[in-house]
């Protein structure tokens, strides 16, 4: 499971993070990320009635040979509902051992969040490499640099409140990944996310 994320961000350091569509826009989206060679995108299920969203874009994905993930799981019911729904991995707000766990047990790749040196150290001793430094705009990159010294084998994915503009600024300070959502549906920013995508190819 460790080498997921590895090998999902090889073709470019960008993540798709869609919370609160209806089925039609989440699908479009979707399609709007692979289209520009995003190859993650994560669907937010906070609430039940996003269900029918992760559905749509897992079904969308497996005609395009993609695959989609479900955001925002904060227990272990969660993962089996969405382990159910086709996700093929999960992204957290925060690190719950219970959630890991449950993801483990399905073979299924997990992101937890994380904001302290403590709730790193955590995720380290749970087998978690690949973590999501959240809210990353409030962390800002001085935080990446700083937790990059202690911890040079944790790969982090900012997510929350980050656009093509800001995204830039913590892949510089050393995060493998970025997580963006409503720049995806803002045309001049389109240009600016492919540019981020040709960073890494």
């Amino acid at each position: 499971m460790t080498d997921f994320f590895e090998q999902a961000f090889a073709a470019g350091p960008v993540m798709g993070i869609f919370r609160g569509y209806d089925v039609p826009r989440t699908v479009d989206t979707c399609e709007r990320a692979w289209d520009l060679g995003i190859e993650l995108v994560e669907v937010t299920v906070q609430d039940p009635t996003a269900m029918p969203s992760l559905r749509a874009a897992v079904a969308a994905g497996r005609e395009r040979g993609r695959v989609v993930g479900a955001g925002t799981v904060t227990s272990a019911e969660q993962v089996a509902e969405v382990a159910a729904a086709g996700a093929a991995f999960t992204v957290a707000p925060g690190l719950l051992p219970e959630v890991a766990e449950a993801c483990q047990e399905r073979g299924l790749p997990h992101l937890p969040g994380v904001a302290t040196a403590t709730e790193i150290s955590r995720a380290r001793a749970l087998g978690l490499h690949w973590l999501k430094a959240f809210p990353a705009a409030q962390l800002g990159a001085g935080w990446v640099r700083a937790q990059r010294g202690p911890f040079p084998d944790v790969s982090f994915v900012a997510t929350g409140g980050l656009d093509a503009h800001s995204a830039a600024d913590f892949l510089a300070a050393g995060c493998r990944a970025v997580a963006v959502g409503s720049a995806l549906d803002d045309p001049e920013q389109l240009p600016l996310l492919a540019r981020l995508m040709g960073a890494t190819q």
